[in-house]
């Protein structure tokens, strides 16, 4: 019983992933289907959620609307649509399959040497340390603006009319 609510609330995760991101991409269902290369039926029905997970398919969908496959692969074991969303632009999930990529190759069974507790302490300070970096960012922004907005000569009152 688990298994087909798990299995209905990852289709709908991804179903609104796909979604949201086609939205934000400003494109249409008929749009997305031909720049994949599938008729719209089987596109609606893939953007549904129904059916197998199809990873293949993900990419593409991810490679035609210039995505993150694996955001939107990990949304589902998020629980989060919105991750998929999140990492759209900046690509976060496939930059950390990269950097684990290389991580692998350059030390490889050397890894097994790493202790839970080590990992669970690395990968938390640095995802904390980028949020705090992207809030700082935003932040920074704002004020750049505001004190931006102040050395603008405003229209004068006289000028209505």
């Amino acid at each position: 019983m688990t298994d087909t609510h798990d299995t209905r609330s990852q289709n709908e995760t991804l179903a609104t992933a796909l979604r949201l991101i086609r939205l934000h991409r400003r494109m249409k269902p008929a749009d997305v289907a031909a720049a994949m290369g599938m008729p719209k039926r089987s596109y609606e029905h893939f953007e549904a959620g129904k059916g197998k997970l199809n990873p293949a398919r993900v990419h593409r969908f991810a490679e035609v609307t210039d995505s993150d496959p694996y955001a939107i692969l990990d949304s589902m074991a998020l629980g989060s649509a919105a991750f998929a969303l999140r990492c759209a632009d900046n690509k976060a999930m496939l930059a950390l399959r990269v950097a684990l990529q290389e991580f692998d190759l350059d030390f490889g069974d050397a890894i097994m040497e790493l202790d839970t507790r080590s990992l669970i302490n690395a990968f938390t300070k640095v995802l904390k340390d980028l949020g705090l970096q992207a809030v700082r960012q935003d932040g920074a922004a704002k004020d750049w603006l505001e004190a931006g907005m102040e050395r603008l000569v405003k229209p004068s009152s006289d000028d209505e009319g």
